[in-house]
């Protein structure tokens, strides 16, 4: 029997029932398991059970659910009841220290994805982390660099499960084969709305089920308020926890023409919207990205691209009637126009009728395993092979995040992505950056 089943099967024997309400891991040490074979399951870590994490959890239910960590004892006490031998945790920093894991699946709050992302990878674990990838653009960066430090050793995916389905694929395939010619703009919409009410004030006490300082983990102080919860919908929209509807579903849909466009880093990030509040997300934000030329293909021209959602999101664009699309994206190009959403795809003329276009597809995109399964395969074989990695996805979020702080800066921002800097906006650093509670903050590679 190899050595590593040995080592599973005796941990899987050695969990201490008792220890596991208190957060105490059953095995310590730092060094992640290494898998003897494609074959053997791997031993995964969730972090975040309820929302997104029973999916995620469900996800990669073919592996060893070996620990489980969430601040919400209903949450962690549902997964408990589907994986008995899991340790149990409260907080991420206890389990990833002390847990021997081969990979972790995130899925906590939009503050806590670097932290706890960042100190798995540092770990050696492969990791899986729900979008968006981070908090700030200085932590998407830190998360790309983090994963390319280390990249041949770990996989890694950020969870934006639409970028396997063959519809975006196929998407991908027409714009780089010019099925519409050389593209000049890409329209990202949402129709979901951000509600800038009142700010919750005052305090209430906190539920027992509820650990409130390890769910605010490195975001300031601050008394339980009942306004801030349940539900990403209404956290994710005061700028301490999230980016609002930007940083959440701009993960989604600005994929796909970050994908098609093969989009790196903007000149510049100018946003259109109410003055900014100190607090909340606004309830209508435009946002456009000027990028540069990258190349002669036709999805790599100089381009821009624009972002609307909430009260600004549109019925018409450049003559095309999107009214029936919730969300979407339009290519527009030299030879006609493409639009789409997660499943449906439509191509047209320069003068707005529909057309089939006859193109030879230049580079095949091959069906995916599935997100989830890209992952697991790239976990036990080859940890460059997921699309997802935390270089694309990192450098996706570091560009919509981008879009936030031009909106908080109230100015159109020149960009320099090698010095991480709006260098006509020095003001703007506040919001690329920020300042961490003690205790949370993030360990930065040796340069």
């Amino acid at each position: 029997m190899p050595q590593q089943t040995t080592r599973r099967k005796f941990i899987q024997q050695s969990v201490n029932a008792s220890a596991v309400a208190a957060g105490i891991g059953y095995l310590s040490g730092r060094a992640p398991a290494a898998s003897d074979s494609a074959n053997e399951k791997l031993d995964i870590a969730i972090i975040g059970t309820g929302g997104r994490g029973r999916a995620n959890m469900g996800g990669v239910r073919s592996e060893n659910i070996v620990a489980l960590c969430d601040v919400d004892d209903r949450a962690l006490g549902k997964a408990k009841s589907q994986h008995s031998k899991a340790a149990a945790f409260h907080d991420f920093r206890k389990l990833i220290d002390t847990q021997k894991c081969d990979a972790v699946v995130i899925s906590t709050t939009d503050m806590t994805h670097a932290p706890a992302a960042i100190r798995a990878m540092r770990h050696g674990m492969h990791v899986y982390c729900e979008k968006p990838l981070a908090h700030t653009v200085w932590e998407a960066r830190q998360m790309q660099l983090h994963y390319l430090a280390r990249k041949k050793k770990i996989a890694t995916q950020m969870g934006t499960q639409i970028h396997a389905t063959d519809n975006y694929r196929r998407v991908v395939e027409l714009v780089q084969s010019g099925a519409i010619g050389n593209v000049t703009e890409a329209h990202v919409w949402c129709n979901r709305r951000s509600n800038q009410g009142p700010v919750p004030s005052g305090s209430a006490p906190v539920p027992e089920w509820l650990k409130w300082d390890l769910w605010l983990g490195p975001s300031p102080q601050r008394a339980y308020q009942k306004g801030l919860m349940p539900g990403n919908l209404t956290w994710n929209r005061y700028w301490h926890f999230g980016n609002g509807i930007l940083g959440d579903m701009g993960s989604h849909l600005i994929d796909l023409p970050f994908w098609a466009l093969a989009l790196r880093d903007p000149n510049t990030a100018e946003a259109d919207a109410p003055p900014a509040h100190p607090q909340i997300y606004p309830t209508k934000l435009t946002v456009t990205w000027e990028h540069p030329k990258r190349g002669d293909g036709p999805h790599e021209q100089a381009c821009k691209v624009r972002w609307y959602d909430g009260h600004a999101k549109p019925n018409q664009l450049l003559g095309i009637d999107v009214s029936k699309y919730g969300i979407g994206v339009l290519f527009v190009g030299e030879e006609g126009k493409l639009l789409a959403d997660y499943r449906r795809r439509s191509i047209y003329s320069p003068d707005n009728q529909p057309m089939k276009v006859d193109v030879k597809i230049a580079n095949p995109i091959a069906p995916s395993k599935g997100h989830y399964n890209e992952w697991i395969h790239a976990c036990k074989n080859d940890p460059t092979s997921t699309l997802c990695n935390f270089d694309y996805s990192g450098k996706l979020i570091e560009h919509n995040l981008l879009g936030a702080v031009a909106h908080r800066a109230g100015k159109k921002l020149q960009w320099d992505p090698k010095l991480l800097k709006a260098t006509n906006a020095p003001e703007a650093s506040r919001f690329i950056h920020k300042t961490y509670r003690k205790g949370w903050e993030i360990e930065v590679d040796a340069t």
